[in-house]
């Protein structure tokens, strides 16, 4: 990506460290980032549930979870 930006490395991973900065600061406040073009982070919430230990086949509980999810733009999609 440097070479074919005309800049350094160092310059190059400092903009993509400070853009994927603000990406989470974005998700974190406001649930969601959209680029166009590109597509949208979101934040996915998980319930609860039930589940089960593979070592011992012993039941638990999954507690819930919070992921980050990502839908692809169409142009992006036509493109793979």
């Amino acid at each position: 990506m440097a070479e074919s930006a005309g800049l350094t490395k160092q310059a190059v991973n400092l903009a993509i460290t400070a853009a994927f900065r603000e990406i989470a600061r974005a998700i974190r406040e406001e649930k969601r980032f959209s680029m166009p073009g590109f597509g949208t982070f979101s934040v996915r919430r998980h319930r609860p549930r039930r589940g089960y230990n593979p070592n011992s086949k012993t039941p638990m509980r999954i507690p819930a979870l919070r992921t980050v999810g990502f839908r692809p733009a169409p142009r992006l999609r036509k493109g793979l």
